[in-house]
C-alpha cells in the first residue's frame, strides 16, 4: 500500500515561489506515473501536471510556463515548482499516483500580501 506525502506548501507573497514535494512510500512508484492537482477555492479538485516514470511532464495549459514538475526516481520524491505565484492559486495540493490511484493529504498553499 502506497502512502503518499506531500509538504512545501505554505504562505507566499504574490509573484514568489514554492517548490511541493511528495514523497511516496511503500511502493515501486518510480515505475509509474504520478501527477500534481489542487483545489481552489469554490472550485473542484483540477489537474495540475503529470509526470510519467522517465520524466515526461505534462501541464494544464492555463499553468505551463509558471509550474515545473519533477522527479526523483532514487528518493522516491515528486515535485512541483510554482514560480510566479498568483493568489488564485491559494488552495490544497495534492499529488497522487496512477498505478493504485491513491492520494496524498495535501498541503496548503497560500498566496497573499
Amino acid at each position: 500500500q502506497v502512502r503518499l506525502v506531500e509538504s512545501g506548501g505554505g504562505l507566499v507573497q504574490p509573484g514568489g515561489s514554492l517548490r511541493l514535494s511528495c514523497a511516496a512510500d511503500g511502493s515501486d512508484s518510480r515505475w509509474y506515473s504520478m501527477g500534481w492537482y489542487r483545489q481552489t477555492s469554490g472550485k473542484q479538485r483540477e489537474w495540475v501536471a503529470d509526470i510519467s516514470s522517465g520524466g515526461e511532464p505534462k501541464y494544464a495549459p492555463s499553468l505551463k510556463g509558471r509550474f515545473t514538475i519533477s522527479r526523483d526516481n532514487d528518493k522516491d520524491t515528486m515535485y512541483l515548482q510554482m514560480n510566479s505565484l498568483k493568489p488564485e492559486d491559494t488552495g490544497v495540493y495534492y499529488c497522487r499516483e496512477y498505478y493504485t490511484h491513491n492520494w496524498g493529504q495535501g498541503t496548503l498553499v497560500t498566496v497573499s500580501s
